[in-house]
């Protein structure tokens, strides 16, 4: 397709940021929103970019965002499902907490908590939690990814069936409107999968911009955990999966709240 200088510019900034809004653009470009609109329905006619509610992500369903981009993407509502999730969990608890921006989120959390175990595959939450006395951090043996220090493979997979804890933080990279949880690496999604098999209470964590994504491996279903931390439930089936699996919905966006 034939980019005009402005569409070209637009995707430059949707790939390094993972997320470009209307709003925003019009004024970086100072032209009118529906000008902005206009270039954005092109630019996902043309398969580039995927259309989201007041603005458009980058990329398609195979390739995932840079992780530095994705800390980016829906920042503050990953803060409030961070906050959220930090509540349900008590002082002197076991919990995993598996790679994701957002999981991330809810390990910066959690740093007030006493005597927590906490055991990941994410280097990231290893290294914040380590600098707290009350919380021992145990961390997965196995490959690290060189794009977001995520532990994977299958000596982590192992070593993560040795446990039994209270608690488990997940994440996803996609949700589907049918309630099936995806991601990008099947070494990822093997430990999320032993992640959710050890643990009593499974608490999935992800901001609204996941139901608007797509990725090509199967984690496995939201009727399979027991509390969902979100913004913005917005997505009717995936309310009534929720529902019908006796799901604990948990919003925090002031809409929801409201």
């Amino acid at each position: 397709m034939f980019l005009s200088g402005r569409q070209t510019e637009i995707l430059d900034i949707a790939k390094s940021e993972g997320r470009v809004l209307v709003e925003d653009l019009a004024a970086r470009f100072s032209v009118t929103p529906q000008t902005i609109r206009k270039d954005l329905n092109d630019l996902c006619d043309g398969h580039v970019l995927t259309r989201i509610h007041g603005g458009a992500i980058f990329p398609g369903g195979t390739e995932n965002v840079k992780y530095e981009a994705r800390r980016s993407i829906a920042a503050s509502e990953k803060l409030a499902i961070g906050r959220a999730t930090a509540d349900l969990i008590p002082d002197k608890a076991s919990l995993f907490i598996n790679i994701g921006t957002t999981t991330e989120a809810v390990g910066e959390a959690l740093v007030d908590h006493q005597e927590l175990m906490v055991i990941t595959n994410n280097i990231n939450v290893a290294s914040r939690l380590r600098l707290f006395p009350s919380i021992e951090v145990v961390i997965a043996g196995g490959v690290v990814r060189h794009s977001d220090g995520g532990i994977v493979g299958e000596a982590a997979v192992d070593f993560i069936r040795q446990f039994k804890v209270d608690y488990a933080v997940i994440g996803a990279s996609a949700i589907d409107p049918d309630g099936a949880l995806l991601d990008f690496d099947f070494r990822e999604v093997k430990v999320a999968q032993a992640i959710m098999a050890n643990a009593r209470h499974v608490v999935l964590v992800a901001d609204s911009t996941k139901f608007e994504r797509t990725a090509p491996v199967r984690i496995g279903h939201l009727s399979q955990v027991h509390t969902f931390v979100t913004d913005d439930c917005n997505v009717e089936s995936l309310r009534k999966v929720c529902a019908e699996s006796g799901i604990n919905l948990i919003e925090t966006s002031e809409k929801a709240l409201s």
